[in-house]
């Protein structure tokens, strides 16, 4: 009989045990700090939560750490990067233009660098394909575990069609432009969400409103109409998932919440009105203000094309107040940074800016259990609970403190630990063990 390491050379043996001894629990549900706590580890999965005893716990097979001092957190997760767009190149335009060979191979590059920041998740919001997701799940490349979208969907001339305004090409029926698809009428729209769904999407993504980085749709455009938005949300509906949408204004927001969109991208205008309907419907809001802070800031000059620096200004001192009129209405917020190429390295900074308008608990919220419970995994990821996936930060400090620490991955995320797996560690307590094994 052939095993399955001989079909998968790559195939690793289980993870470690670990007893993570005398540790302090970030408990992002509560909003509290549980001091001097076991937590076991099997299986890559949380078997236990127990009160510390005086002396060092040990038990055959397991690797005993001694946490003193150290806070333990859920792995973070990223609701909205875009794999597709890597590092090399030193214009926007770039970025995207690439053949999709050389984006493909540069992506190990970039999960790793994510998850060694302490992202143990991420969702590509339109250009990830099921491979790099397969790549990772298999334990090939390291990197954070993967939701994908597959292409954005786009209407003709939306946030996902490229074309210039001298360009006549035609370009619908299902064309793709590297990060997204473009399909017209309803009929249209209907095959683009079952053919993103039959390649592996785990969630559909629409543009629903004009965009920063896209050369001839303004900000204030609605895209998309509401019977093509109630199909592909019904047809994501079927397959047992559901549509986000990328939205500025309150009239984009609305458009697409009033017909059946559960999450909203960006959401920089949102008003008071439009944060209390969303709350009702129960829809998401994923914030990203570091992309237009980092696309603003001098260091980047050139990266946007100066034809769309006005957009760029114009959403980022929108975003803060957004941020908090969501809040205050009770809509659920998730971590979202949408860095495009060598931006990417800001991904954390997105924790400084959000303290600005939002508390360290709400900050660290939206990077965890909220973000857990719109990827539908609030049974598994998202806390340091029984039963969940061992994805655990330790840290060396608080962060319902300071959320900022986090910004400070090198001084203050000691380890990485996915599934059981350390694939990080910045401090001699606690060893690597998550190179795939190379068969000779």
């Amino acid at each position: 009989m052939v095993a399955e390491a001989d079909i998968k050379p790559w195939f690793r043996p289980a993870s470690n045990s670990y007893i993570l001894h005398n540790a302090s629990i970030v408990d992002v549900a509560k909003g509290s700090i549980q001091s001097n706590v076991t937590v076991t580890v099997e299986n890559g999965n949380i078997t236990s939560l127990e009160a510390s005893s005086t002396e060092q716990p040990s038990k055959p097979g397991f690797i005993t750490v001694d946490c003193t001092g150290l806070y333990l957190s859920p792995g973070l997760i990223d609701c909205h990067v875009h794999l597709i767009a890597t590092p090399g190149f030193d214009s926007l335009a770039a970025s995207f233009s690439n053949p999709e060979s050389v984006s493909l191979l540069r992506q190990p590059y970039v999960c790793a660098q994510m998850l060694h920041r302490g992202f143990t998740t991420i969702r590509d919001c339109g250009g990830a394909h099921s491979a790099i997701k397969e790549v990772i799940e298999d334990g090939i490349f390291p990197g954070p575990r993967l939701f994908i979208a597959g292409h954005a969907l786009s209407q003709s001339g939306g946030h996902a069609d490229f074309r210039t305004k001298h360009d006549h090409s035609a370009c619908c029926g299902g064309a793709t432009t590297g990060l997204g698809r473009v399909c017209n009428g309803v009929a249209e729209c209907m095959q683009a969400v079952r053919e993103e769904i039959r390649c592996g999407s785990d969630f559909i993504k629409i543009m629903g409103s004009g965009g920063v980085s896209s050369p001839t749709d303004k900000i204030s455009h609605l895209q998309f109409l509401p019977e093509e938005i109630r199909a592909m949300v019904s047809c994501a509906k079927n397959a047992g998932t559901y549509v986000t949408a990328h939205a500025y204004t309150p009239e984009a927001i609305r458009h697409c919440v009033e017909n059946g969109v559960k999450g909203i991208e960006h959401g920089n205008f949102l008003d008071e009105a439009t944060a209390k309907l969303m709350a009702e419907k129960g829809a998401y809001l994923t914030p990203t203000l570091i992309t237009y802070d980092q696309m603003a800031s001098q260091k980047w000059e050139g990266f946007l094309p100066a034809s769309e620096k006005s957009k760029n200004t114009e959403v980022l001192d929108a975003g803060l107040r957004a941020l908090k009129i969501a809040s205050e209405a009770g809509v659920t917020i998730c971590y979202g940074s949408d860095l495009l190429g060598p931006l990417g390295a800001a991904q954390t900074h997105e924790f400084v800016l959000r303290s600005k308008a939002l508390s360290p608990l709400e900050v660290l919220r939206s990077a965890t259990m909220n973000a857990a419970r719109m990827l539908g995994q609030e049974d598994c990821l998202g806390q340091i609970e029984e039963g969940f996936k061992a994805d655990i930060l330790f840290l060396a400090a608080n962060p319902l403190e300071d959320v900022t620490i986090l910004d400070k991955p090198e001084e203050y995320v000691r380890s990485v630990m996915k599934e059981g797996r350390v694939y990080k560690s910045r401090w001699n307590g606690l060893a690597e063990d998550a190179n795939p094994p190379v068969r000779i």
